[in-house]
């Protein structure tokens, strides 16, 4: 993966609302891009006009990032830390900076692609009351 943490997992408190379903890591444009863990890539193309590589992973996780161009295909397998592509170039949403965003699915739910790597932060139970 590439470098430094520049935007934190941030989900919204609704489903349909804004937050930043992912984290966005530091990157330069061509800089490779490896998968955190092994899978077989279940999308490799355009969304939205931003390239995307989307690798399904053993127990139904899905890893996303973007934007990147592929450097694999749909269905090809890849053992942990493999190279799936490069930091494509333009503005992207870390602009002036490149990043790539890498999304962590479960279904249709995000969860934070830190945790996978004992990186998040720990969840804080503060005290509610009426």
């Amino acid at each position: 993966m590439p470098g430094d943490v520049v935007q934190t997992f941030d989900p919204p408190a609704e489903e349909w609302a804004a937050g930043h379903r992912g984290v966005d890591l530091a990157a330069a444009t061509g800089e490779r891009v490896r998968t955190p863990a092994a899978g077989t890539v279940s999308f490799a193309g355009e969304v939205a006009g931003k390239p995307v590589v989307v690798v399904a992973h053993p127990g139904g996780l899905r890893s996303t990032f973007e934007p990147v161009t592929a450097s694999v295909s749909l269905g090809d397998p890849v053992a942990e830390g493999d190279v799936v592509g490069t930091l494509a170039a333009g503005p992207g949403h870390c602009a002036p900076a490149g990043c790539v965003h890498w999304g962590v699915l479960r279904g249709e739910v995000y969860l934070d692609p830190l945790a996978l790597l004992g990186q998040a932060p720990p969840i804080v139970l503060l005290p509610g009351g009426p």
